[in-house]
């Protein structure tokens, strides 16, 4: 009896050595317990979208290792899109679409190698966008210098809303500086000029739809676009043809206005 009391003592002290000989070696604790799955997922507005954020359910154990999140986001029939964030929240940003699919995972990795140690089940939250008042949004840089959009208003459309249109570019917010009217004093384009685009960088357009009445909440539709795939120029202007010592000389002006 003595001797099996021996063999069990022996057993228990060398198990908790091995115990201990995994944890020194992989640097962390061992997690035993499953992880809570992100929870409580909600929507604040944003300028250009939504912010998305979640309450993470991290413990003590678990800060021991890096914790990120797995973010997958749908829109209608567009690709998933899938990435890895070190915050509880992110930015989303909206186009003239009616909402989005996503899903978010916590994730526990290991701080010297990024390997992935444990990870929760999926969360998923779907957004249904509020009703888009306007359609076929369409915007041109005609002339190097002037920017010129328009947009359809929905039958649907309250009767007192009005549409105000915005751009943001280099850090900066730019208002329309003349908008196009219809017979029902409803804002329906906008025409800017002397605008300065570099032709690669994209632009982040904002449309703001306002509500003078309660009837219904102020809404933003945001749209992206690169300029050097807008852009329109006019043809030379002055077109000339002549002959000299046997050869034909053509002679033309820019037109830039």
């Amino acid at each position: 009896m003595l001797q099996l009391m021996h063999q069990a003592c022996f057993c228990l002290a060398l198990t908790w050595y091995k115990m201990i000989s995994v944890c020194l070696a992989n640097g962390h604790p061992s997690i035993t317990a499953s992880i809570m799955a992100p929870s409580d997922l909600h929507i604040v507005k944003n300028d250009f979208g939504v912010i998305l954020s979640w309450n993470s359910n991290i413990t003590e154990e678990m800060e021991t290792y890096s914790v990120k999140y797995v973010l997958m986001c749908k829109f209608d029939t567009a690709k998933e899109i899938l990435e890895r964030l070190q915050e509880n929240k992110r930015i989303i940003r909206l186009g003239l679409h009616s909402g989005f699919y996503a899903k978010v995972k916590t994730q526990l990795l290991s701080k010297e190698t990024e390997d992935v140690i444990k990870e929760s089940n999926w969360t998923e939250f779907v957004y249904k966008a509020p009703p888009v008042y306007i359609q076929n949004l369409s915007c041109i840089i005609y002339n190097l210098f002037n920017f010129n959009c328009t947009w359809d208003i929905k039958t649907e459309a309250p009767e007192d809303a009005q549409y105000f249109l915005s751009y943001r570019y280099s850090g900066k917010e730019f208002q329309c500086q003349l908008y196009l009217i219809n017979a029902k004093h409803k804002n329906i384009g906008c025409h800017m000029k002397e605008v300065y685009f570099n032709s690669s960088n994209p632009i982040r357009l904002n449309i703001n739809v306002r509500v003078r009445s309660n009837s219904s909440e102020n809404r933003s539709y945001y749209k992206r676009f690169t300029p050097r795939r807008l852009e329109k120029l006019n043809p030379p202007i002055n077109v000339s043809l002549s002959l000299e010592d046997r050869s034909i000389k053509i002679n033309w002006r820019k037109k830039l206005f």
